[in-house]
C-alpha cells in the first residue's frame, strides 16, 4: 500500500511539472516579406492568390510585410483573415507602408515617420516588441541614421524589456556575409556602373561594398539569427528572386545579395530554434524578395 501511494505521488509530482513547463512555454514564428509594389497595387491578382495561399501553408503567428502600396488599414486586415489572422496594423497609406498581422492582439506603440525613408512601425505582439523597417534603398548614409532612429528607441528601453525584433528590408549588406561576395566580382561592377548613371544612388563606401549599417545594428547588440543557422550564399540570399530572369529557370539569381534580416535581442536569440531565408522554388516568383522566417520558444 505504502509503495502504492508513493509511486502515486511521484506520477503525479512528475505530471504537475510538465503541465507547468507546457503551460509557460510559448512558441512564436515569425515571418517577413517584401511583397513587391502590394501585388503591383492590387492588380497582379494571380500573384496575390498564389501569396496568399503560401502564407496560408507557413502558418505563420506573426507576418510583418514591407511594400504594401495601395493598401488601407481595412484592406491589410480582408487580406490577413484569409491567412487566419484577426490582427493587423499598416503604417501609414501612401508610399510603401509597412504593416503587421497577427493571430493576437497587436498593440501599435509608434508610428515612426520623422527622417525615416519609408518609415518604422514599432508595435507589442506576443509580449515581444517589434520594429517593421524599410530601409531607403539608395543612400547608405541614410540608412545609417534610420538605424540610430530606431538604435535611439531601443536604448529607452528598460532592462526588463528584453524581448524585441527588428525585421524588415534593410537594403543593405551584413559584414557576416562579406567573404561569400569575394569571388563574385560583377556584384561590385554592377553597383559602381550604377552610381556612374544615377546621381541619387550611394550606395557604396569609397567605392566598394557597404556593411556599416548592418554592423551598428549587430554592434547594439542584435543578433542576427539567420546567421546563426546558415553558411552558404545559397542559403542566405534574399534579393533578387527569378522574377526578373529573362530566362526562366532553376537555382539562384547570380546578383542576388541578403539586405532582408531578422534582428533579435540576446534574450530572444538564445531561445531562436529555427532561422531561414525561404528561398526556395515555390517563392521564385511571388515577389522580388524572399521572405524571412525566425521561430522561438520560451
Amino acid at each position: 500500500m505504502r509503495k502504492t501511494i508513493i509511486g502515486m505521488i511521484v506520477i503525479i509530482s512528475f505530471l504537475s511539472v510538465h503541465l507547468v513547463n507546457a503551460q509557460g512555454t510559448k512558441s512564436v514564428k515569425v515571418i517577413s516579406y517584401n511583397i513587391w509594389n502590394g501585388f503591383d497595387w492590387g492588380k497582379d491578382s494571380d500573384r496575390k492568390k498564389e501569396f496568399i495561399d503560401w502564407v496560408n501553408a507557413q502558418n505563420p503567428d506573426v507576418f510583418a510585410l514591407q511594400e504594401l502600396c495601395g493598401y488601407s488599414q481595412e484592406k491589410l486586415l480582408e487580406d490577413a483573415k484569409k491567412w487566419g489572422h484577426n490582427y493587423a496594423e499598416i503604417l501609414k497609406t501612401s508610399g510603401y507602408p509597412v504593416g503587421i498581422t497577427s493571430k493576437e492582439p497587436i498593440e501599435v506603440k509608434e508610428r515612426i515617420l520623422d527622417d525615416m525613408h519609408h518609415g518604422a512601425l514599432h508595435c507589442k505582439v506576443y509580449g515581444i516588441d517589434v520594429f517593421i523597417i524599410h530601409f531607403s534603398p539608395f543612400s547608405h548614409q541614410k540608412r545609417r541614421e534610420e538605424a540610430k532612429i530606431i538604435l535611439d528607441k531601443l536604448s529607452k528601453f528598460t532592462t526588463g524589456q528584453d524581448k524585441y525584433l527588428v525585421l524588415g528590408d534593410f537594403n543593405a549588406l551584413s559584414p557576416f556575409d562579406a567573404d561569400l561576395y569575394k569571388d563574385k566580382t560583377w556584384l561590385l561592377e554592377e553597383k559602381r556602373a550604377s552610381e556612374k548613371e544615377h546621381d541619387h544612388v550611394r550606395n557604396l563606401l569609397d567605392d566598394e561594398l557597404e556593411y556599416g549599417v548592418i554592423g551598428s545594428l549587430l554592434g547594439y547588440p542584435l543578433i542576427d539569427v539567420v546567421q546563426r543557422f546558415t553558411t552558404t550564399w545559397e542559403d542566405r540570399l534574399s534579393c533578387p528572386t527569378q522574377v526578373f530572369e529573362t530566362e526562366k529557370g532553376e537555382g539562384p539569381n547570380k546578383n542576388s545579395t541578403r539586405i532582408d534580416y531578422i534582428l533579435s535581442s540576446p534574450f530572444l536569440a538564445k531561445r531562436c530554434v529555427n532561422a531561414t531565408v525561404l528561398n526556395k522554388k515555390e517563392t521564385y516568383y511571388l515577389s522580388d524578395h524572399y521572405p524571412i522566417l525566425a521561430e522561438f520558444v520560451w
